[in-house]
């Protein structure tokens, strides 16, 4: 059986550790850049008008400099900002978690690229509905039984 190595929980912590480090880095040097994130993992608090998330792709790239650089935050799951979007400049604090950057990007340079996704809700819960499922000794026997 082949796994996709990008999606493993292993390699998920190596890319969160490695997005983390980075903008810490970029921003212990005062450096501005940009993120391309996957939109569908990206949460807008107040949500933006219609006609504004409708204009967006599946990925988007969000410039970090000015008031928005000056807003971030980061810590190690989740990236988050204030920006204003549209004509009218509505106003938004953006947040994701760190393994929805797809790319991290200063100048014309993009310095890091991601390939992990983000681990489905789904993905979690099954995970620890298991884990309870084998904590039972008997319940090992008895998937031991089925083999």
């Amino acid at each position: 059986m082949t796994i996709n190595l990008f999606q493993t929980p292993e390699y998920r912590a190596l890319m969160q550790e490695h997005i983390y480090k980075t903008i810490a880095y970029l921003f212990s040097k005062d450096q501005d850049f940009a993120i391309a994130c996957e939109i569908k993992h990206v949460t807008f608090d107040p949500p933006l008008p219609q006609e504004i998330s409708d204009s967006f792709q599946d990925t988007v790239l969000f410039v970090l400099n000015g008031y928005t650089y000056e807003s971030a935050k980061l810590d190690e799951s989740v990236f988050g900002f204030e920006a204003g979007f549209g004509s009218e400049n509505f106003g938004s604090n953006v947040s994701m978690p760190l393994l929805a950057i797809k790319q991290v990007i200063v100048g014309e340079h993009p310095i890091v690229l991601n390939l992990a996704h983000p681990a489905a809700k789904a993905d979690v819960s099954t995970k620890n509905s298991m884990e309870a499922l084998l904590s039972n000794p008997e319940n090992q026997k008895l998937l031991k039984k089925k083999s």
